[in-house]
């Protein structure tokens, strides 16, 4: 069972970021078909550190969340037309895609009934609400800068180098914060979407 849901975890993270790349070229980089990242292979999209090693830690140890990344798409803004909208709009494709999968394991089980599917449904909402969180270099920071003033953008994006640390900060010290942002949506996708 580990190792499937693991297998469901790396695969729904390289869905995700190929998501990313795809809009991406939609909009006009293809920076990410240039360097072959538009691939369901999930070996160029795998980080040691955080497609296996943090969700086998985050599992064993119990701490009630799973989180997992893969090797970020690689996206030059500077091909958009309107880089910080078109910006916002492929940060959006990656959690949409999460739901997307969940909603289709949904479907599926309803027409098989195993937990498995259960699991993968969990997953993927889990990474697309984790994901919309207002934290560089999560997606949600991203997102909620397209909307943002050019000004308060502009620091959003400077705090990335200090994102990651400042999410593992709160997961691990406050993971209660965590909850108070991710809980409203994730309980509504589990009403729509677990039977």
């Amino acid at each position: 069972m580990f190792v499937i849901e693991l297998a469901i975890l790396i695969y729904s993270v390289v869905l995700h970021e190929v998501a990313h790349g795809y809009v991406a070229e939609r909009l006009g980089d293809p920076t990410a078909r240039a360097q072959r990242r538009l691939t369901l292979n999930p070996l160029p999209h795998i980080d040691p550190i955080y497609t296996i090693i943090l969700p086998l830690i985050l599992l064993v140890s119990g701490a009630g969340i799973i989180f997992g990344a893969a090797k970020p798409v690689p996206v030059d803004p500077f091909n958009f037309r309107d880089p910080k909208k078109d910006t916002a709009i492929v940060s959006l494709a990656g959690p949409l895609t999460n739901i997307l999968i969940a909603g289709a394991f949904s479907i599926l089980y309803r027409l098989y009934p195993v937990d498995v599917f259960i699991t993968a449904i969990q997953l993927n909402i889990g990474l697309a609400v984790f994901n919309l969180i207002p934290i560089p270099p999560l997606d949600g920071s991203k997102i909620l800068a397209g909307v943002l003033s050019d000004n308060i953008a502009e620091a959003m994006y400077r705090l990335q180098n200090y994102g990651l640390t400042l999410i593992f900060f709160i997961l691990f010290f406050i993971p209660g914060l965590i909850q108070i942002f991710t809980g409203p949506l994730t309980r509504i996708l589990y009403k729509l979407l677990l039977p």
